[in-house]
């Protein structure tokens, strides 16, 4: 199965740790993290990866082609983006890598979790939707990206960064996507880069199609600030 991870972030909010470390590879207790989230995902059974890049993009090359050799049974493509085409933007431009598959996921680079992935790609393929959205509990998602569903788990609305009157669910969007190849045609009208899921593809599956919604109760913090950084590296034992 293959699997995008998205990686190409300039890890701001890390600095200074991301000074001469693309955020990807920022150690989260004796490994980088994208080691961990390799090794998670082909414990599901992901073995393809197309990885994006852009800042100091050859320390990602090199640190995936180290990973390939130590895992014969994986490929890993990297890919250099000089501007950022954006989440969305980089399937696009990638499209030749993911069309033919039947199921793809999409994954942020940024999560650590222990989510259980079968059982997403178990409840995809029963809702037979065009796409699955995890999430997971925000007690504070104003910085997040906010979903309402119906009963059947059928998404009605996704909110990027919702001000605090707009604040109508704490389902957040962890950022881990199960895809069919049936997305591509949503892409059509979308010509110029960037292109974002939430802002620019999401809404418009939501209208026209059927999205659902996967709720998860594991572990699952987003590295993207200092804070959280710290608070991975003291919960990282408990979880591997």
């Amino acid at each position: 199965m293959k699997a995008l991870i998205l990686a190409a972030g300039l890890g701001t909010r890390l600095r200074p740790l991301t000074n001469k470390v693309p955020k990807p590879l920022i150690k989260i207790g004796d490994k980088p993290l994208l080691e961990y989230t390799l090794t998670y995902l082909n414990e599901y059974g992901f073995d393809r990866y197309l990885i994006n890049s852009h800042y100091l993009p050859i320390k990602v090359k090199k640190f995936a082609s180290k990973f390939e050799k130590q895992n014969k049974n994986i490929k890993i493509k990297v890919t250099y983006e000089p501007i950022l085409l954006g989440s969305g933007g980089t399937l696009l431009k990638n499209k030749s890598y993911f069309v033919k598959e039947e199921t793809f996921l999409v994954y942020y680079g940024d999560n650590l979790t222990n989510l259980n992935l079968n059982k997403v790609l178990d409840f995809h393929k029963r809702k037979k939707g065009i796409a699955t959205i995890v999430s997971y509990y925000e007690k504070n998602p104003a910085s997040k990206g906010i979903i309402e569903f119906k009963q059947n788990k059928k998404i009605t609305l996704l909110k990027e960064k919702p001000k605090p009157d707009e604040i109508t669910s704490y389902y957040a969007n962890a950022g881990i996507y199960v895809f069919s190849n049936k997305i591509f045609k949503y892409f059509k009208n979308h010509k110029h880069y960037p292109i974002d899921f939430a802002k620019d593809i999401l809404p418009i599956l939501i209208k026209k199609t059927n999205v659902y919604v996967y709720h998860m109760n594991e572990y699952f913090i987003d590295i993207g600030t200092l804070e959280t950084y710290k608070q991975a590296n003291k919960e990282i034992n408990k979880l591997f």
